[in-house]
């Protein structure tokens, strides 16, 4: 497996923290709002809980090492993984909740055009360390309860041909106190989406202990915090989770337009009132230096993966119903198109390897 790392990779560490601060509070306030599932309960205002990755642990291949450096396709990017988890506790923080909403926020440091691309969270994938295997083959969103933040990023290394240093883990309450702390976020409300709205409501308010307020009649209109966060978990329409994943994403380009609109004691204090419900491997510090510059940063576009015209689903055993790769290579070269220009990417040898073993576990329980 070529996942050896260069002799230079904590320099390459620490330059990446450098551009890290330069990014901080737009990178902040984008991932902050990525949760989906559970509230994670009881929190303080102490401050966010800090994790740092060691690039050694993650998996990342040297081929795709030598693309971030000076001339490479990768250079000049920053790559972090967003995580909301069905996380319960603190400690399910850290380990033994699913990333039942996963996405790769990728940054042009030279623009500050953001791309993101939200990984199906049933995606069949090498998700490392399960069940006393040392690779094991299954739903995507496993390796966060497998092994926390480290196993979840590795995962996506490993399986992407990525370089993802740093995460933002956040459960609901996080998203729905953004979003209040914001004024709301306009959202154009579907008609079929509606009930299911108001029904995700009821099961939201219930475990923040709060009021809410049924959303009346479709069409484009201002959300608070509980119904925008009901609005991400909607998935009983058409597309079902694909199409989850794509309202998560407006949610997401909805908060950044009203972020852009606030002043800066207003950001601070949404800052200030939201840090405790994060797990990151970003300082705080370094996010609220350059509260100012969120102007400079935009959302240019987004996309899942596998890619719609790649991918399929079944049910494969006991292992459940996923989403399969239909063919890991050409989703790999295809995210690498969108995420970074490089339209004769080529993967690396773990890619052919593991997209050899997703077709060998799943050719059985497709229809043909």
């Amino acid at each position: 497996m070529a996942t050896a790392r260069k002799t230079g990779s904590k320099k390459r560490a620490a330059k990446q923290k450098r551009k890290l601060i330069l990014f901080g509070f737009e990178i902040f306030i984008i991932l902050i709002m990525v949760a989906v599932l559970y509230v994670v309960m009881n929190k303080t205002s102490e401050g966010p809980k800090v994790a740092y990755l060691d690039p050694e642990n993650l998996a990342i291949p040297t081929e795709v090492i030598e693309k971030t450096e000076e001339g490479g396709t990768m250079h000049g990017y920053m790559n972090v993984a967003l995580f909301g988890l069905d996380a319960q506790t603190d400690s399910q923080l850290y380990k033994g909740s699913r990333s039942d909403s996963i996405m790769i926020a990728s940054i042009n440091l030279d623009t500050g055009d953001i791309r993101l691309v939200s990984v199906y969270r049933d995606s069949y994938l090498n998700i490392g360390p399960y069940k006393g295997q040392a690779e094991y083959y299954w739903k995507c969103n496993t390796a966060y309860a497998a092994g926390g933040a480290e196993q979840a990023v590795r995962m996506l290394n490993m399986n992407l041909d990525m370089d993802i240093t740093d995460f933002v883990a956040v459960g609901y309450k996080g998203l729905s106190s953004v979003i209040d702390g914001l004024g709301g976020v306009y959202i154009d409300v579907a008609p079929e989406e509606v009930s299911h709205l108001n029904n995700y409501q009821i099961d939201v308010s219930a475990v923040l202990k709060e009021d809410y307020t049924p959303v009346k009649e479709a069409g484009y209109q201002l959300l608070n915090g509980l119904q925008a966060t009901a609005y991400c978990r909607i998935r009983a329409t058409a597309g079902d989770d694909f199409k989850r994943t794509a309202r998560q994403r407006t949610v997401l380009k909805a908060v950044e337009e009203q972020a852009k609109k606030a002043d800066l004691a207003t950001l601070t204090k949404v800052f200030n009132d939201c840090i405790g419900d994060i797990y990151t491997s970003i300082d705080s510090k370094d996010i609220l230096e350059l509260i100012g510059n969120i102007a400079n940063y935009r959302i240019v576009d987004e996309a899942g993966f596998p890619t719609e015209d790649m991918r399929t689903t079944g049910n494969i055993g006991a292992k459940g119903s996923c989403v399969i790769p239909q063919d890991l290579e050409s989703n790999v070269e295809w995210l690498h198109q969108f995420l970074f220009g490089d339209e004769d990417y080529k993967v690396t040898d773990n890619i052919k390897e593991y997209g050899s073993v997703i077709e060998a576990e799943t050719n059985q329980y497709l229809k043909k």
